[in-house]
Formats: structure tokens, C-alpha cells, sequence
């Protein structure tokens, strides 16, 4: 996805809207779960997903793949 000028405004209620483009890109619904994560004064949104939807991210590395730490040879 590219990164797009969706421009939301904080009402006074302090809800934002999710634009369409990002809604569609993630799939998300109404009710989805998302958490808000601030770092260096940077927001960032994350879907929530389900512990099945990790299955496997890390099937294709081996031992020689993870570096050693010097302490821990």
C-alpha cells in the first residue's frame, strides 16, 4: 500500500475517522480492535489479529539464521 495524505480531524469528542482507503487495504470492520501505539511523538494504529494468524511467520528460518549474542556462544 502507499503511504496516502489521509488527513483526519480529532472531533470534540476526541474520535477520529478511519479514511475508506485504509479501511478497505486492512479489511477492516466495524467493531475491529485496534491498538494505539506512540513512540517519539508518532502514532501508530495495529489491527488486532488473531494468535492464528501468526502461524508459521518464522517457518522458513533455521539456527544459522539467528545471530548469536558474544555472551551466549
Amino acid at each position: 500500500m502507499k503511504p496516502a495524505n489521509n488527513t483526519v480531524t480529532l472531533s470534540s469528542k476526541y474520535q477520529v475517522v478511519v479514511p475508506s482507503s485504509v479501511r478497505e487495504h486492512l479489511k477492516l470492520k466495524p467493531g475491529a480492535k485496534l491498538t494505539w501505539i506512540e513512540f517519539d511523538g508518532v502514532v501508530h494504529l495495529v489491527p488486532h489479529q488473531p494468535v492464528s494468524a501468526y502461524r508459521g511467520i518464522a517457518r522458513a528460518l533455521t539456527d544459522s539464521d539467528i545471530p548469536r549474542e558474544p555472551d551466549r556462544l
